[in-house]
């Protein structure tokens, strides 16, 4: 009996082993017999992935025995490749995925909406894919041309075409042509370098500007503008290209557009400019490094900017030689430079803010006598060795009205100090410094200390003359001077014609403080010692300020000087309004700012006439 039940142990445990056996055998065999499996919305999926990253061998591995054995690869990797990429694909994406799996039928499909961008516009199609699942237990696709477009058959062809809308041309006010595309098709620049800066040019879209401006129907033949107004006013100026897709049949018959978007020329735009005056300006600057910009002070139309020295335009489109592009390029001068965008030391034409601040805030009245100090001066002995100098002395009382007329720097360090730092910060502010201009070109802002904060007595004092760290933009600068024209208000600057008129800051200074200022700079130019009198045109009423601004560490060397004067025709006749800044370089041997009068005195008598 006991060695029966002994028996029968044995055979349950060999049969509870056996069991195991089976059990383990049949898990193992079902692990071993799916772990590569994979369905057939997952190897779509993963064929998406490689379509979107341009990897056609990628989406060739996914590919079953029977289409590989159809297709040869060299053929189905072209035929991706050349139509996927000619027809510029981009933003691929699936939507509505459902699959079913007939196992007794052997017919596994998956059938999808697939939608992209294209050079002609979004396109978006229902598709059906079919797979064969294979040997080692993986589906793989069926692969047709009508899973590019679900009309295109094997002896198909995919085909493009594009045109290209013409670019709009950049006219002056009086409907000049500044810019514009010839019959050949090149871009066209009328007046050269006299309108270089202004105008710009355009070249070739760059791989950067392509990736920038994707979307918006760039293509890598296509030109854009890269400065001035070119760049400024691109999205108008250019012309849309007209682009389709199409399939046809072996003899080249269409059979079905794809995408189609229509042909749009570009903007004729008309501008503000003046190119007879940028044309006068740019011939007395001609041989000088120098800026210009003219504006009416009432509208705020521009009339002109003009940089020097200057470059032609059409050369980039024409083509440089290899030492024209060096001598350009490698300039100590800086042709390409367009100097009324960049900020320069103003030197005393910045005058006229500090006096219209200081009157403004009730820090001093116009008529205060500030007493003479000779030709230097510091407020005490913690200044060190350190004087703020002036050039002359003269007669009669240290008021607003005698130190604009013989620019005297002692009286605007002392109305600086007067004023303090805070409130000058404050004001300052207030009329656009560290404040972006609104103007299609874009513009350095202006700035007169490190974070908005004048470090020390002496830098305060520095700055009421326009020295120190004072930093000024030139159309800023306008925009400030037409404030004495404007009861206070300083206009917007624009460069489009028929705008409306705008004001950029209202209330910059008070209507009685603008006729203050107005009616000084007045005397600089009609007072015989007035340091502008040499601009003085007969029957014209003008104000100005001169301003020589010194480019040196230390006032006990020499260094580079870059002379100004900034003037406006005090008028209420319309045609008559004109406001000009004029800065140039390398004054120092020229006679400082005296170098400039007889030059814009001969630019707006020019444009009075």
């Amino acid at each position: 009996m006991e060695e029966q039940n002994k028996s029968k142990k044995v055979g349950i445990i060999i049969a509870v082993i056996i069991i195991i056996l089976l059990i383990a055998g049949g898990v193992t065999w079902y692990i071993i017999a799916n772990m590569d499996k994979n369905t057939p919305d997952e190897v779509l999926n993963e064929y998406i992935s490689y379509l979107k990253n341009k990897d056609y061998e990628g989406m060739y591995t996914l590919l079953s025995e029977s289409t590989k054995a159809r297709v040869e690869k060299s053929t189905y990797l072209d035929r991706n490749k050349n139509i996927y990429e000619g027809i510029e694909v981009a933003n691929i994406s699936i939507s509505n995925l459902s699959t079913n799996i007939d196992k007794k039928a052997s017919n596994y499909t998956a059938t999808y909406t697939m939608s992209f961008d294209t050079l002609a516009g979004e396109v978006s199609y229902d598709y059906t894919m079919t797979f064969d699942r294979q040997e080692d237990n993986k589906y793989y696709i069926n692969w047709y041309s009508n899973l590019i477009f679900p009309d295109l058959k094997e002896n198909y062809k995919v085909r493009v075409y594009s045109n290209s809308g013409s670019r709009g041309k950049i006219l002056d006010r009086n409907g000049n042509v500044l810019a514009e595309t010839n019959e050949n098709g090149q871009r066209v620049y009328p007046y050269g370098e006299i309108a270089a800066h202004l105008v710009g040019y355009v070249r070739g879209i760059s791989a950067e500007e392509l990736a920038e401006h994707k979307g918006e129907g760039y293509t890598e033949s296509s030109i854009i503008g890269k400065t001035g107004l070119e760049a400024a006013l691109e999205d108008r100026l250019r012309g849309k290209n007209g682009s389709g897709i199409y399939i046809v049949d072996q003899n080249e018959a269409s059979l079905k557009t794809i995408a189609e978007t229509n042909i749009e020329d570009g903007e004729d735009i008309k501008t503000t400019i003046d190119i007879e005056l940028q044309k006068e300006i740019y011939d007395e600057y001609n041989g000088d490094k120098a800026l210009s910009v003219a504006m009416n002070p009432k509208t705020g139309e521009v009339l002109a900017m003009v940089s020097l020295p200057s470059f032609d335009s059409n050369k980039f489109i024409t083509g440089f030689t290899d030492e024209e592009w060096n001598n350009l390029s490698s300039n100590k001068d800086t042709p390409m430079l367009a100097r009324y965008q960049s900020t320069w030391v103003p030197g005393s034409s910045f005058k006229p803010v500090t006096g219209a601040i200081g009157i403004d805030t009730d820090s001093f009245s116009a008529g205060d006598n500030f007493g003479s100090s000779g030709l230097s001066w510091q407020k005490d002995k913690s200044w060190g060795d350190y004087k703020i100098t002036t050039l002359t002395t003269y007669s009669g009382a240290a008021n607003l009205r005698n130190a604009f007329i013989y620019s005297d720097n002692i009286y605007f360090a002392k109305a600086a100090l007067k004023i303090g730092e805070e409130t000058f910060a404050k004001e300052l502010l207030k009329i656009g410094f560290n404040k972006s201009l609104d103007f299609p070109i874009p513009m350095s802002s202006s700035e007169f200390a490190d974070n908005n904060e004048f470090t020390s007595e002496v830098q305060l004092a520095d700055s009421g003359y326009g020295q120190g760290k004072i930093l000024v933009n030139p159309l800023h600068m306008a925009s400030v001077y037409s404030a004495f024209v404007n009861n206070g208000d300083m206009i917007k600057p624009r460069i489009e014609y028929n705008k409306t008129n705008e004001y950029w800051i209202k209330d910059a200074f008070s209507e009685d403080t603008a006729k203050t200022i107005r009616d000084d700079l007045v005397q600089v130019v009609e007072n015989s010692g007035g340091t502008g009198h040499a601009a003085k045109i007969s029957g014209v009423t003008l104000a100005g300020k001169t301003g020589t601004a010194e480019l040196k560490a230390s006032k006990d060397e020499s260094g580079e000087e870059l002379g100004w004067f900034n003037a406006f025709v005090v008028s209420d006749t319309a045609d008559e309004q004109i406001l000009t800044i004029n800065m140039v370089e390398n004054v120092e041997n020229k006679g400082g700012s005296h170098y400039l009068l007889p030059k814009v005195k001969r630019i707006i008598q020019s444009y009075l006439k």
